[in-house]
């Protein structure tokens, strides 16, 4: 059983009278454990496709099942708990509150969730990306690539089925964007699910497989034959 599974996804912005169709009809499957990369130029369509998959919106026809459940329909409502329950998010502009501190920023997604010791569970999840020491730090008093690992941090700690990692490494240099590389391989070998969007070849060489969407339709879709092994973990852990 595929963990996500789509079938002529379209989806389509309406203007006034005005139609504009972003996605032409993208079929596939991703299984359990994988580490996709779903990569294209701007405006291909990649962005919209990952916001559908991680149910932050709708297509506008075709069909989607996660888990093999018909998710297609969904209301607004049960979105939102599939988001919370499901799916963790890592954005290019990360996304962390600057009046809150790494620990807080970490126990977010846990506001609506039974878990008990919140505090616990979000140091768990900063030692997994070597933060244990920035816990009561704010966001302005760490570096890019560490703000990248607390947004890994606080997309983890729901223990979701999956990670969308939505240009992690636009933001940073090039040795930090290494060490945020190297983290999502790292979960991947765990046996977390990663579906990385990206526009950089280098950075989509990371995956095991690479999808390639231009123009909003499928172009490619291919196994990496020699994947780059990210292993910053001395510089990381410092």
């Amino acid at each position: 059983m595929p963990l996500i599974r789509v079938d002529e996804i379209v989806r389509e912005f309406s203007t006034g009278e005005v139609a504009t169709k972003v996605l032409f009809g993208v079929s596939f499957k991703i299984e359990s454990g994988e580490f996709v990369a779903i990569m294209g130029p701007s405006g291909s369509g990649k962005s919209t496709l990952m916001h559908i998959l991680g149910f932050l919106d709708k297509a506008s026809s075709g069909k989607y099942w996660y888990k093999d459940e018909d998710v297609s329909d969904l209301s607004e409502d049960e979105l939102a708990r599939m988001r919370n329950q499901e799916i963790g998010f890592v954005f290019q502009a990360f996304h962390l509150l600057p009046k809150l501190s790494v620990l807080e920023n970490v126990k977010l997604p846990l506001i609506y969730n039974a878990k008990k010791n919140k505090d616990e569970a979000a140091r768990v999840a900063l030692e997994a990306v070597g933060l244990s020491h920035r816990l009561h730090y704010f966001p302005n008093q760490i570096s890019g690539g560490e703000k990248q690992r607390v947004a890994i941090a606080r997309a983890l700690v729901n223990e979701p089925s999956i990670v969308f990692a939505d240009e992690p490494t636009g933001n940073l240099d090039s040795k930090s964007g290494q060490q945020i590389m190297s983290i999502l391989q790292d979960l991947n070998e765990q046996g977390k699910t990663i579906v990385l969007v990206t526009h950089e070849k280098y950075t989509s060489q990371h995956a095991k497989r690479i999808i390639t969407i231009r123009d909003g339709l499928i172009e490619s879709d291919t196994l990496v034959a020699n994947r780059l092994i990210a292993r910053e973990q001395t510089e990381l852990m410092k």
